[in-house]
């Protein structure tokens, strides 16, 4: 498969004020997102019906998966182009040989019941709910808050509205990107598909500047308890490291798209945050994915191994990615709906994909003393292992898959929310 970068660096702007579209959720009333969520599960036992957010689904049409035209291997380009240092690069792939419906009212791509079945979520999507995950991205997309209910409507999710208080805009310039615009439209896209009883809350930075991301994540983390970044830079400065380190905050981000790499990524090398891999999803029933060979790793020159990295062989001495993974690759990429100097249906992959996948899941389970990555590692038994695959020359585990834990899916991919 061929690859080209379609999108031209960003560039710094300066922060403007604050606008905010929708009343804003706050941390300090978020916990009721766990009741809601062990509400969730208690309804679902006794056959009853979860309604966290008053929110009632409707039928959908079949995924392209469910009828059989699905995945599919094809060309496909990185949305944001090379950075320089200071900034920080989206990790969205757009497939480029796909635009619109492949059948009629059928979209490319795995939808929200295929993630779902794949990761042994169903139930808990269909019941749990209520919490508030973040999504911090860069430049303002003006079509996101109608592009995600076009998603939804096509799948036969419950509205996620400003007016019903589902969705939540906080905007920090009226400046756009096109690659920016379409990696917000996945980002949200893949809340809805994995929980779409959460509230979601759009927080969008002044510029893809490294000071510009970090603003932008310290409201996140203060008015949501699950927050994903599917973007990254060269690790190396560590001035901005505290704003990813908010106890009772699950901080995800993606590890890149560039396979190993001698520069690990950051913040998803931060030992605070859980970086997130990728695979390559060739089956949602059974599953079945290998490592996708883009997906990030690498080892960190700045912070040393976390004790519950301590003791597995990681290939590193210090500081090792990923932790956790899910589906990233654009050849098995997933549906998103983005009208922003776009057609309306396209496919995407990437690890941008992946981030905001397991940000969602960490919210079904609703467990706020466990949002860190340690926990991950407590419950491997409740992950699904990757054990083939590789992203680089590298052997096992940095770039090798096997049995344990491996660069570039971590310890595997959910199966269900145990883990979590």
């Amino acid at each position: 498969m061929r690859f080209s970068t379609i999108a031209a660096a960003a560039v710094a702007v300066a922060l403007t004020a604050c606008t905010a579209t929708g009343s804003l959720p706050n941390t300090s009333s978020t916990p009721g997102c766990v009741a809601n969520a062990r509400l969730g599960i208690l309804r679902a036992q006794q056959g009853a019906p979860s309604d966290a957010l008053g929110l009632t689904a409707v039928p959908h049409s079949p995924t392209a998966a469910e009828l059989g035209l699905w995945p599919r291997r094809g060309r496909a380009a990185r949305v944001c182009g090379d950075v320089r240092s200071g900034f920080a690069r989206c990790q969205a792939w757009l497939r480029t040989d796909i635009a619109g419906t492949i059948q009629a009212s059928t979209p490319g791509g795995y939808g929200p019941s295929d993630l779902q079945k794949a990761y042994g979520l169903t139930s808990y999507s269909e019941t749990n709910g209520g919490c508030t995950v973040a999504i911090v991205d860069a430049y303002d997309n003006p079509n996101a808050a109608s592009d995600l209910n076009a998603y939804r409507s096509q799948y036969g999710l419950p509205e996620c509205t400003v007016s019903n208080g589902c969705f939540t805009k906080q905007q920090y310039t009226s400046r756009t990107d096109i690659g920016w615009a379409g990696e917000e439209s996945l980002d949200v896209d893949m809340v809805s598909a994995i929980c779409p009883k959460c509230k979601i809350l759009l927080v969008e930075a002044a510029s893809a500047n490294i000071a510009d991301l970090a603003a932008a994540e310290r409201f996140a983390t203060s008015h949501a308890q699950y927050v994903s970044n599917s973007w990254s830079g060269n690790e190396g400065t560590k001035s901005f490291d505290a704003d990813f380190n908010v106890s009772g905050v699950a901080v995800t981000a993606a590890t890149g798209d560039k396979g190993y790499s001698a520069n690990a990524q950051w913040p998803a090398i931060l030992p605070s945050v859980i970086g997130v891999g990728g695979t390559t999803l060739t089956s949602v029933s059974p599953l079945a994915e290998t490592v996708w060979s883009n997906a990030g790793s690498g080892c960190s020159k700045v912070y040393a191994k976390p004790s519950f990295q301590s003791s597995l062989n990681v290939g590193c001495s210090m500081r090792a990615e990923a932790d956790v993974s899910a589906d990233a690759d654009p050849d098995t990429g997933v549906a998103v709906y983005d009208t922003f100097h776009h057609s309306g249906w396209l496919v995407f992959g990437g690890t941008s994909a992946a981030a905001p996948i397991i940000a969602s899941v960490f919210a079904l389970a609703g467990k706020t003393g466990a949002n860190d990555p340690g926990n991950l590692y407590a419950h491997t038994s409740n992950l699904n292992e990757v054990i083939s695959g590789s992203n680089g020359a590298c052997g096992q585990p940095l770039c090798t898959a096997g049995s344990g834990w491996n660069g570039p899916t971590g310890l595997g991919t959910p199966n269900g929310i145990a883990a979590f």
